[in-house]
C-alpha cells in the first residue's frame, strides 16, 4: 500500500497491516497528464480520487461561459464529484489536473464491496466527508462575511501551497473574483 495513504487512513481510523491490504485491492494507480480531465460534465462520475501527486481543479462552467472553481485538490486529498457518483447522474462539474498528477482511483461500484468486506472504510468516507462539509461550510461564511482582502488572505493562511501552485486565474475563479481584483490585493500586500 502507499505510504501516504496509509498515513492518512491511519490519521482517522485505527486499522491494521491485512485491512490496509484489503482497501489497497479496490485501489487503481493512473498517472494523469497536466489538463487531463478525470470526468466531464454530461458524464457520470464513476470514481472518487486520492491524490499521490499532483493538483486538481473541480470546477463548472456557468451560462455566461466562465469557469467557476468549486474545489481544488493536492496531494493527500480525496476528489470527486459526490452527486453524480452517488446519485449516478450525470454531472455538472469537470474535474482536471493542474499539473501532472498521479491519483489512486476506488470505483464507486466498488465501494459497497469495501464497505462490506471493511466496515471501517465507511467510518473512514464518513469523516472525510465530515471535514469537507465544514470546510464548505466555512468559504461560504468567509464569502458571506469578509472582505474580499480578508478572504484572500484566510484562504492563503489555510491553504499556502495553494497559492504558489494554482495560476491565479484560477485561484480568482475559486475566491469568486475578477483576476485583476486579485492581482489588486496581492499588489497591495507585496
Amino acid at each position: 500500500m502507499n505510504r501516504n495513504l496509509a498515513e492518512y487512513i491511519r490519521r482517522y481510523i485505527e486499522i491494521d497491516d491485512d485491512e490496509l491490504a484489503i482497501f489497497n485491492s479496490f485501489l487503481k494507480e493512473r498517472d494523469v497528464d497536466k489538463k487531463q480531465y478525470l470526468f466531464r460534465s454530461a458524464s457520470v462520475c464513476k470514481s472518487k480520487y486520492f491524490i499521490l501527486e499532483g493538483c486538481f481543479r473541480l470546477f463548472y462552467v456557468d451560462k455566461k461561459g466562465n469557469e467557476q472553481i468549486m474545489h481544488f485538490g493536492i496531494e493527500n486529498w480525496w476528489i470527486t464529484d459526490y452527486d453524480s457518483l452517488l446519485n449516478k447522474t450525470p454531472s455538472e462539474l469537470n474535474l482536471q489536473a493542474i499539473e501532472g498528477s498521479k491519483v489512486l482511483e476506488l470505483n464507486g461500484i466498488d465501494l459497497e464491496d469495501l464497505y462490506d468486506q471493511l466496515p471501517k472504510a465507511e467510518r473512514l468516507f464518513r469523516i472525510i466527508a465530515q471535514k469537507t462539509y465544514i470546510a464548505s461550510q466555512r468559504r461560504l461564511q468567509f464569502m458571506f462575511s469578509l472582505s474580499g482582502e480578508e478572504m484572500y488572505e484566510k484562504f492563503r493562511d489555510f491553504n499556502p501551497a495553494f497559492t504558489q501552485r494554482v495560476p491565479q486565474y484560477m485561484l480568482a475563479s475559486y475566491l469568486g473574483f475578477t483576476p485583476e481584483f486579485l492581482s489588486k490585493i496581492r499588489g497591495k500586500k507585496s
